[in-house]
């Protein structure tokens, strides 16, 4: 595999701006995950109350997240496909509560919607925007993100969530995505996004072949000069190789998730918020003592 690495020209960037806060990526950091959804993989339906809620982001925050990722949309593969009106009546609400009992989190919107990411920040207040179509789901988003002012986690699918896993294929899955990203950065930053996070898109229209080449070649991402999100929580790329379902598969997460640290990740997305953090304190441990 050879990578042009011509296609990127920028200093690896390690902050981000959000709430008037200058966010330094100095560290891995754990964003934890709150799914309002009733039909996401793993955690549907735990959260649709206010209360239940609420509790879930005060967890994530008492358990070392530093970010609360909240997503109305289901992208499991071969998810329904809802109205923008229910993804919105399902997340403002939700980003409403949590900003309200914890003015200082750092909040993102897992959403592929320039509309809904639109409603919920200019109502609620700054989010990240985390859009796993990277763009390609909706043409208004990088305008929108732009004048909005917010940052935006760029990620790497090929096709949609209801048709992504119908055998996607790659010449080389590696240089693709960077050719993906460095077309995807070159316009973000011409229209003013400043802040951007990278992400793999772990499962996303990928085998579980190319999930592990991406593992394996985290390291070339930090050429597009922006922090690394890995998104692998209990995903099928973990339970399948242990012959497990996603229920059983935390250990397995937990050694994934110290694979992507060691790969250059800088914020681990989870729903195992206190094992994502041991693991964090337990790799920033090692590299003082290597020092």
């Amino acid at each position: 595999m050879l990578i042009n690495k011509s296609l990127f020209e920028y200093p690896r960037k390690r902050t981000i701006a959000l709430n008037g806060q200058l966010v330094e990526l100095d560290r891995p950091m754990v964003m934890g995950i709150l799914n309002v959804t009733p039909d996401s993989f793993f955690d549907g339906g735990k959260y649709q109350t206010e209360k239940a809620i609420l509790k879930r982001a005060e967890a994530i925050l008492t358990e070392g997240g530093s970010f609360i990722d909240i997503g109305a949309y289901s992208t499991r593969p071969g998810a329904d496909n809802i109205p923008v009106e229910e993804e919105i009546k399902r997340l403002l609400p939700a980003v409403l509560s949590v900003k309200a009992k914890f003015p200082d989190a750092l909040i993102s919107i897992d959403t592929f919607r320039a509309e809904v990411a639109e409603k919920v920040i200019e109502t609620a207040g700054d989010c990240i925007v985390n859009d796993i179509s990277g763009g390609t789901m909706d043409d208004r988003m990088y305008e929108t993100v732009a004048r909005l002012g917010v940052p935006y986690i760029l990620m790497h699918i090929r096709g949609t969530p209801q048709n992504m896993q119908q055998k996607p294929e790659y010449a080389d899955v590696v240089c693709e995505e960077l050719k993906y990203f460095a077309a995807r950065i070159d316009r973000l930053r011409y229209l003013g996004v400043k802040d951007l996070i990278i992400d793999p898109g772990f499962g996303f229209g990928k085998t579980l072949e190319h999930n592990y080449q991406l593992l394996n070649h985290m390291d070339d991402f930090k050429l597009t000069g922006f922090p690394l999100l890995a998104g692998i929580s209990r995903k099928s790329m973990i339970y399948n190789v242990l012959e497990c379902d996603s229920s059983a598969s935390l250990n397995g997460t937990s050694v994934i998730n110290v694979m992507a640290l060691l790969g250059g990740a800088d914020i681990l997305r989870v729903h195992d918020v206190k094992e994502a953090a041991e693991a964090i304190l337990l790799f920033e441990k090692l590299k003082t003592v290597n020092q």
